[in-house]
């Protein structure tokens, strides 16, 4: 009785086994006998392979192999292994019925009696056409994926690994920083940031940021191989496996140097289209009172030299009336003084070798400045004409003379150049009133305080001065502003806290003959 069940229990557990197998569509589940001839055979074995039952069973498993690998005794030497080891397990091409091929995963055990002996095998096949197409395709996507990176120039796309060092380099970074992968493979990313960000701890920042948050993104100065530096915009990203753990960063560097100029160079453009407009309104609000102004001297003036006729013989009298109209003098002279600042003082121009009229100047200059100061000459040789008014450029040379004078506090050496110049495209595009071309360039240079960046960009407005009380009116850098605009110029100033001033004007080149010798002024400085 005890014999009976436990072949029941047997007859039961094969049937049960058997009916796993017939149902199973997504392996090709069968049996060999030990040559190798197909014994049984499935449902995923029929969808997989194509034959029924009936077509394949007692055929040798070989019809499934390719003919290439038949000749190759292929079949053969699996069973061996399968007979020798207990398992044969390998991937290859196979063929259906119809001729088409499909990408296969292969098992073979061997089965043995109780007693060893060899008596089959059981083979196990998955169709991976569908997976290997997959993973064909990704690998061939991360090849064009790795080209694509390799051969982008725009941007430095490298790997790092979980302590930083570079991993990985593209055409993109070997041109932004100068390294060949040979040189930087292997070394920690922080070798690309300037010393002061090191000490920072910037680097280590950026890994931390980018472990926690998933990216970390920032602009700051870089440096290249060569020690040179640029401006860099800095993406990194954590990178992780499908468990999460952190693997190494992707890092995104850019150069915005370019870009970056290119702003403050609007930013500059934009400031000084301000102040233009701003020294341009203050002109012709100025103007306008100047010229009112100097109306009405002329009719105080006339009335008090009509009353002086009157009190003739009044000595009192006359005094109070000379003094009066030392007063309109002045006032006049300041009225003169804003026309300049606003281009509507009556201008004489005419055609002159400025270098000329600079060094007719000389000893007025040294007598205008004091012993104390050197003062200095330099003519450029084959100097070019220029279209001006020489009594108005002696007054404004006089007038930064006298501001040198002052701002090196009595003592220290003063400049004058003159030379050709050539202002291109580049340095005009920043000033909007401007035109290229060639022009007449006088430098006045001092070795005073110099002039702070905050007080440099008022120094044209009128009245504006840091002087004490009672030493200037602020007009002087106006009426020269007004005087160089008036005559189609341009006036430029350089200043460097404790290294001096200097101020260029350019004036346009004139073609025509001289008309005359030009002298400089002469006499006493009131």
């Amino acid at each position: 009785m005890e014999n009976s069940d436990r072949f029941d229990a047997a007859q039961s557990s094969e049937g049960r086994y058997r009916l796993l197998v017939e149902a199973i569509t997504d392996y090709a589940i069968y049996m060999l006998d030990r040559d190798g001839h197909v014994t049984s055979w499935n449902p995923g074995a029929k969808r997989f392979k194509g034959y029924e039952a009936e077509e394949i069973i007692g055929h040798h498993f070989s019809t499934f192999y390719t003919e290439a690998e038949r000749e190759q005794k292929v079949p053969a030497l699996a069973l061996e292994e399968a007979e020798r080891t207990g398992r044969f397990e390998r991937e290859g091409w196979r063929v259906r019925k119809d001729g088409t091929q499909f990408w296969a995963h292969v098992i073979i055990d061997a089965i043995r009696s109780p007693k060893g002996e060899l008596v089959g095998f059981a083979k196990i096949t998955r169709d991976l056409t569908e997976r290997r197409a997959a993973e064909a395709k990704l690998r061939e996507s991360e090849q064009q994926f790795r080209l694509m990176v390799q051969s982008v120039t725009d941007y430095a796309i490298y790997m790092l690994d979980v302590e930083g060092n570079v991993a990985s380099w593209n055409a993109g970074a070997q041109r932004i920083k100068g390294y060949g992968p040979e040189e930087i493979i292997g070394r920690h990313f922080s070798n690309f940031y300037t010393e002061e960000d090191r000490a920072a701890g910037i680097p280590r920042t950026g890994l931390q940021t980018a472990t926690r948050e998933g990216r970390w993104e920032h602009e700051g100065q870089r440096v290249r191989k060569d020690g040179t530096r640029f401006w860099a915009h800095v993406v990194i990203d954590a990178i992780r496996d499908d468990d999460g753990k952190l693997v190494g960063f992707a890092k995104v560097t850019r150069d915005i140097t370019e870009r970056r100029e290119a702003k403050a160079a609007l930013q500059a453009a934009q400031a000084t289209l301000i102040r233009s407009q701003k020294l341009e309104a203050i002109g012709q609000l100025t103007g306008g009172v100047a010229h009112d102004f100097n109306n009405l001297l002329q009719v105080i003036s006339g009335n008090l030299q009509l009353l002086s006729k009157d009190i003739a013989g009044n000595a009192r009298a006359e005094m109070r009336v000379q003094s009066a109209l030392a007063g309109v003098a002045r006032g006049s002279k300041l009225a003169t003084q804003l026309l300049a600042f606003a281009r509507r003082q009556p201008l004489e121009p005419r055609v002159v070798n400025v270098g000329r009229l600079i060094k007719g100047m000389d000893e007025l200059l040294r007598r205008a400045i004091g012993e104390e100061i050197e003062v200095e000459t330099v003519v450029g040789g084959g100097l070019w004409n220029s279209l001006i008014d020489p009594d108005q450029l002696e007054n404004a040379i006089l007038n930064l003379a006298i501001n040198a004078r002052d701002a090196m506090n009595g003592e220290g050496r003063l400049t004058i150049e003159a030379s050709n110049a050539f202002l291109d495209d580049e340095y005009v595009r920043h000033y909007d009133d401007l035109i290229a071309g060639q022009y007449v360039m006088i430098a006045v240079t001092d070795t005073g305080v110099g002039i702070p960046s905050d007080i440099l960009e008022r120094v044209y407005e009128p009245f504006f001065t840091t002087k004490a009380e009672g030493k200037g009116t602020g007009l002087g850098l106006a009426m020269v502003y007004g005087f160089l605009k008036q005559s189609g110029g341009h006036v430029k100033i350089y200043s460097e806290i404790g290294a001096g001033t200097t101020v260029k004007l350019y004036f346009p080149r004139e073609m025509a003959i001289e008309d005359t010798l030009v002298s400089a002024t002469s006499g006493d400085i009131k």
